[in-house]
């Protein structure tokens, strides 16, 4: 990973890892990804010490997915260098009979496909939120939407927004596609904060100011991380319990960027996202 304030190689990413940190402040997390027989025995400690469950972790031979890019200027736009799939190629997930009766799902990034099989081995989950990309909009469609039909709450950032609903204003971006099947539409955008969008209001978060922002990878992820993670703590749904998730969303988000990988999260305590909790809360004060 390269941006302008520096380059980084050869260090942990991918939405599994960024989710599941995030979400391990709030609440017990247990992981479903494959890893390569190269996966750094580091890492895997690193998980554990968080309280991550890696049972549903597969470690197969082969090398992990890897994947090489380079920011502008603009932090917003990000350049793909290469992308290596290996094991990821062929992953199947495979959930753990421990697994199969959790209340709260996040499907991560993966094909849509992927994701419809992760949730017919699930029982009877509360709330199952999920995350979706351009790459899926563009060359799965029906997938996607047949995905979504099964889905609470969709984060998606403005651009695949726009393309998955082909409108360009937001609001009706977000009523489009909650008739899809979601009813609670989560638009990150950015440094510009986040909407959320459901069937009573809209409630708009600012991004946190930071001085310097190192790196951008996985802080969305890291937002659906603080939010889901926080709903699970709380098991409530109301929209106040999903206001004050898109504001712990943000803070992991606003924590994720300041360095580069998962390094911040790993330093990072409760007391200081709380801290930062109450700073967002003085943002918006009027």
């Amino acid at each position: 990973m390269e941006t302008p304030f520096g380059k980084a190689e050869e260090v942990l990413g991918g939405s599994a890892s960024y989710f599941s940190i995030a979400a391990s402040f709030f609440t017990n997390i247990r992981l479903v990804a494959v890893v390569g027989e190269d996966f750094p025995r580091e890492y895997l400690d690193f998980f554990r010490e968080r309280g991550v469950d890696l049972q549903g972790l597969q470690r197969l031979p082969g090398r992990t997915f890897r994947w090489r890019g380079k920011y502008s200027r603009d932090l917003n736009e990000r350049q793909t260098i290469d992308t290596c799939l290996n094991v990821f190629e062929d992953f199947r997930p495979k959930i753990p009979e421990q697994y199969r009766s959790s209340q709260y799902i996040f499907l991560a990034n993966i094909d849509p496909d992927l994701q419809l099989e992760v949730l017919k081995q699930v029982k009877a989950p509360k709330l199952t939120a999920g995350d979706t990309m351009n790459f899926w909009i563009e060359g799965k469609l029906r997938s996607v939407k047949e995905t979504l039909r099964a889905m609470d709450i969709l984060t998606i950032n403005q651009e695949e927004a726009e393309q998955l609903s082909n409108e360009d204003n937001l609001v009706r971006a977000a009523r489009k596609i909650s008739s899809l099947g979601p009813k609670t539409i989560i638009i990150k955008r950015g440094e510009y904060g986040a909407l959320m969008f459901t069937a009573g209001s809209i409630f708009s978060a600012p991004a946190y100011p930071l001085e310097a922002v190192c790196d951008p990878t996985g802080a969305g992820d890291s937002f659906a991380g603080g939010f889901l993670g926080y709903l699970a703590r709380s098991r409530k749904q109301g929209d106040r319990s999903l206001r004050k998730a898109v504001i712990f969303g943000s803070v992991m988000a606003s924590f994720c960027v300041e360095d580069f990988s998962l390094n911040r999260l790993k330093s990072l305590s409760y007391p200081e996202i709380e801290e930062r909790f109450r700073e967002f809360k003085e943002l918006t004060i009027f």
